[in-house]
């Protein structure tokens, strides 16, 4: 069963300043549509590697080393950073300089490392010297060509699965796709001068 993809999490007062900024952008700077070519590959290529890593995704019940997961640790971060720079992108101009000078630092500096540091500690308490030799091997937010395989263990059979539309589903993926294609869309038609 697929869940409700609308996540009320993203709907809270602390969101309504992007949300605004958004809107801002769109009414006062329209895209220009020669952007969409460089804008475009980095939001489909960050939206797949989200929807493959949230189909494989198994929160709290398992330690996932499959998919995406063998070759980079956080790919629904890596993801959402090129989704994200993909729209800075077209907005363009210095609305878009400002926005990847602000993003890429505060993430690289202060969300990512207590990201890390948190959901590192807790798969740590949960999985021990498997996940230590995970980490050591598989890099966090550049891919390794070659999938990761534990040279000491099968793995979690239910991690091994593949990927599964119940996990993408429960990951609420679906909400981050219907809103990055609604968002493509917006931008498409404010580019074309379909939306005033």
């Amino acid at each position: 069963m697929v869940r409700n993809p609308i996540r009320l999490k993203n709907l809270r007062a602390r969101f309504l300043p992007l949300y605004v900024v958004g809107v801002l952008a769109l009414i006062f700077l329209p895209p220009d549509p020669s952007r969409f070519g460089l804008a475009l590959p980095a939001i489909g290529i960050g939206t797949a590697l989200r929807s493959w890593g949230a189909g494989h995704l198994v929160k709290n019940h398992a330690l996932t080393t499959t998919g995406p997961y063998a070759h980079l640790r956080h790919p629904l971060y890596l993801g959402t950073l090129l989704v994200g720079s993909g729209f800075a992108w077209l907005v363009g101009g210095w609305i878009a300089f400002a926005a990847l000078a602000v993003l890429w630092p505060w993430f690289a500096f202060r969300y990512f490392p207590r990201k890390e540091r948190s959901e590192s500690a807790r798969l740590a308490a949960l999985y021990g010297p498997r996940f230590e030799r995970y980490r050591t091997a598989v890099p966090a937010l550049w891919p390794r060509l070659r999938a990761w395989r534990d040279p000491d263990e099968s793995g979690d059979p239910v991690a091994a699965s593949g990927w599964r539309l119940e996990r993408y589903s429960d990951n609420n993926e679906l909400g981050t796709l219907l809103a990055i294609l609604a968002g493509v869309l917006v931008f498409a038609l404010r580019a074309s001068g379909g939306a005033a």
